[in-house]
């Protein structure tokens, strides 16, 4: 087996493509994301190209947008993500099957129980995405007339942490005796409840499923703020980050591993997957096509509104097929507006060009020949950029199809990714040990 440092892969699917204009591009399916036969056939394409997982993505609330945005968009309509992975995991057999599950807006036990669940359905290959959810929509959708605080979300979700992966624990791996002759199915003393009393939470436990096949799911977090950067470092093992310029990531993942280091945990049991959009193409030329004739699929009235909430000014009054204007400092991210602003000046885009592009996708984006892709991500993981990335389609089922069957048999031939997984659940694949039961040491074996 090679032991060159590999790319870890896993695959955005909710939405199938990130990207706007992706139902309308020639020879897309249109409802590819509410559309199960599809969805299975992506999934055992990922599955074949040995991808580490496939990742749901979730909202709780029909996005804010404007009406004549909404009307336009390919994702006001979606599974549940429990539902459809539970599915899924009965046609699959290795592939990794990861979630978002709110800890602003659920309980800790629906959620133990629900991943829990998943990770026996699968065998083991069930990773929970933490988000502490900001939908002003959402609030509306739970009884509340806002959103909690940002940083108060995230000491929620902390706590939120301690409780689901106690109540995981709330079983030892061997409580489940099931002796037939003595009619004793568990042994209680092998039973623990949690009796959690805190700040935001209350739940006494134990829960009612046997202690996940993983020991626990694996946790993923994708906050980027000082509280996302610090909850990642104490709780994370994968990091979705946000995609920007090599620069930028080598300062996020050095400084989010040094945290994790802090907090006494091992960095090399943290995977940062920043989120990769990419175009392949017969040549770079080509490539770039596909990109902008897929940008242009994007009606004015999706990418206008992002492209103003970027910028933190309203362009809507100037000639869309003029240049952007000069644009005064905000309250708006900064970082956001300078890409922006720097894209308009050194590419000549217009206004309405503009609005494409933020309104579709405008993170990191590889757009290219196999080889050129390769080249990147390899640049990618050798500066310690990423341990790999979270791919994003541009369109279904062409843009998944070019990936696997031509970008990865190249990473593959470089040595960069697997070829055969390397166990049978989530952990083993992604190189992350299985967690100790916090309650229970293993029981030591009768002396023989």
């Amino acid at each position: 087996m090679s032991q060159v440092k590999q790319l870890k892969l896993g695959a955005f699917m909710r939405p199938v493509s990130i990207h706007t204009g992706a139902w309308r591009y020639p020879g897309a399916i249109p409802d590819a994301n509410f559309n199960f036969p599809v969805l299975k056939s992506l999934i055992r394409k990922l599955e074949a190209a040995k991808f580490d997982a496939f990742f749901m993505a979730d909202h709780l609330a029909v996005l804010n947008m404007p009406v004549n945005a909404l009307k336009r968009s390919h994702t006001v309509t979606s599974f549940e993500p429990f539902t459809l992975l539970s599915a899924l995991a009965a046609v699959t057999e290795r592939i990794g099957l990861m979630a978002t599950a709110s800890t602003t807006y659920d309980s800790p036990y629906h959620i133990a129980r629900r991943f829990a669940s998943l990770d026996h359905i699968s065998e083991g290959r069930a990773g929970w995405n933490i988000v502490t959810t900001s939908n002003p929509d959402a609030a509306l959708n739970f009884g509340l007339d806002e959103d909690m605080d940002h940083d108060e979300r995230y000491r929620r979700a902390r706590e939120f942490y301690d409780v689901v992966t106690g109540l995981w624990d709330s079983f030892a791996d061997d409580a489940f005796v099931r002796d037939v002759a003595s009619g004793i199915y568990l042994d209680p003393v092998r039973m623990r409840s949690l009796n959690h009393k805190g700040k935001y939470l209350s739940v006494k436990g134990p829960l009612n499923i046997a202690r996940p096949v993983q020991g626990w799911p694996v946790i993923i977090q994708a906050g980027a703020s000082e509280a996302g950067r610090q909850l990642a470092a104490e709780t994370a093992e994968v990091v979705f980050a946000a995609g920007g310029s090599l620069q930028a990531a080598k300062a996020f993942y050095a400084d989010v591993k040094a945290r994790a280091r802090a907090a006494g945990r091992d960095p090399d049991h943290m995977k940062i997957l920043p989120g990769a959009f990419v175009v392949v193409g017969e040549t770079v030329d080509a490539a770039r096509a596909k990109r902008a004739h897929l940008d242009s699929l994007v009606h004015y009235d999706s990418g206008i509104g992002s492209l103003n909430s970027s910028l933190g000014i309203d362009v809507s009054a100037f000639d869309p097929d003029g240049p952007l204007p000069d644009i005064p400092q905000s309250n708006a991210s900064q970082s956001a507006r300078d890409r922006i602003v720097n894209a308009a000046r050194s590419e000549n885009l217009t206004i309405r060009q503009l609005a494409a592009r933020v309104g579709s996708y405008g993170g990191l984006a590889f757009v290219g020949t196999p080889a050129t892709i390769a080249d990147e991500m390899e640049t990618w993981l050798r500066e310690e950029g990423s341990d790999g990335f979270n791919i994003m389609f541009p369109y279904l089922p062409e843009g998944l199809d070019d990936f696997v069957g031509k970008v990865v048999p190249e990473l593959q031939r470089r040595g960069l990714f697997r070829t055969e997984y390397e166990g049978a659940t989530l952990r083993e694949n992604l190189g992350l040990p299985r967690p100790e039961n916090r309650f229970f040491a293993p029981r030591a074996r009768a002396a023989e």
